[in-house]
């Protein structure tokens, strides 16, 4: 009102007094809407759509800033030189096609009407997996296409997080992040496995057309190849400040790696034989890692902890290159050595 109380008017700094009347407020169905309540995070000035019609028509204009935003990202970004922007610009497709189909509800990537539309189009990739990967159709198996199956309740649930959803940069609630970020790291996962596949094969390829030993091409081309993906995670992650998080996946990556695949090898192997046991042999270029790989832990330990008390100097990075170049001469000095 022109010339009315200002406290009445509520602002995402200064939200509405509790003793106001929110009957005649278009936000009233929203804020006393139970669903709205469980699918909001509580703290936030930010609301669901006020019904179907306007959760469709605040999807629509959410994607078109978000895909706006990406290309800008890639084509604008000053910080990107040619060769970079060459290289995202090949890249764009798959970059599309991964977000139509893992959802992240994660703040700082979140976007209410690209949950909603990966959850729904998640269906789709998983039959392409399976299919690509596991000679499984779920598209067309006795004249029955299963992967409607999957389809509907992506659907129904896709829906629910368009309609109830916050927008915005509203942040969704624990109760209803959580699932959608465990399935969409399930997702991920598959995304993974499918490159990585397609990466090692490539990479086989051209390793038997050049007469390169395969000992060489698993210590350098396919060792890069296999962990490209972790080193860019954590390079985005450092460049954008978050040098924690960077570090933390360094070692827990690795980690997981290890305990779980060697856990899950093991046990599968033993299972499949019936042996309780079974013997492994430490070659040389495994010795020369596990050696390298403890020098690097006493390394960070000791210049990180130790000498600068949990911050981990600029000089550790060129360190670790150098550790790492040593380790490569030594390895295929050894390959070529050794019979």
């Amino acid at each position: 009102n022109g010339g009315g109380n200002s406290e009445s008017i509520g602002t995402p700094d200064r939200p509405l007094s509790p003793n106001i009347e929110l009957i005649d407020s278009p936000y009233h169905a929203m804020t006393d809407d139970p669903i709205d309540g469980f699918c909001t995070e509580t703290g936030y000035g930010s609301f669901s759509a006020h019904n179907w019609k306007g959760a469709w028509h605040d999807g629509t204009q959410e994607l078109k800033v978000h895909f706006r935003e990406t290309w800008k990202d890639i084509f604008v970004n000053e910080e990107n030189g040619i060769l970079d922007k060459f290289f995202l610009a090949c890249e764009l497709p798959f970059t599309l096609f991964r977000k139509f189909s893992v959802p992240i509800p994660c703040e700082g990537y979140y976007c209410r009407a690209l949950v909603a539309l990966s959850i729904f189009l998640s269906p789709i990739w998983i039959g392409v997996y399976l299919l690509i990967q596991h000679d499984i159709n779920l598209f067309l198996k006795s004249s029955i296409p299963y992967i409607l199956i999957g389809c509907v309740p992506s659907f129904i649930v896709g829906a629910l997080v368009l309609r109830y959803a916050p927008g915005g940069e509203g942040v969704m609630g624990l109760n209803v992040s959580v699932p959608i970020a465990f399935y969409g790291f399930v997702i991920a996962a598959t995304w993974i496995d499918a490159i990585a596949d397609q990466l090692v094969s490539l990479l086989v390829f051209f390793g038997a057309i050049f007469r390169i030993p395969g000992s060489i091409m698993g210590l350098t081309v396919l060792a890069w190849g296999n962990s490209m993906g972790d080193l860019s995670a954590n390079m985005t992650m450092a460049k954008k400040g978050l040098a924690n998080m960077a570090i933390t996946a360094c070692f827990a990556g690795p980690v997981f790696n290890i305990l779980i695949g060697l856990g899950g090898g093991f046990s599968t192997l033993s299972k499949a034989t019936d042996n309780a046991e079974a013997e492994v042999v430490l070659s040389p270029s495994i010795s020369i890692g596990f050696f390298f790989l403890l020098c690097n832990c006493i390394l960070v330990l000791v210049s990180g902890v130790i000498l600068n008390k949990g911050m981990i100097p600029k000089s550790y990075g060129y360190a670790a290159l150098a550790l790492y170049l040593v380790y490569l001469i030594v390895s295929i000095t050894v390959q070529f050595t050794t019979k």
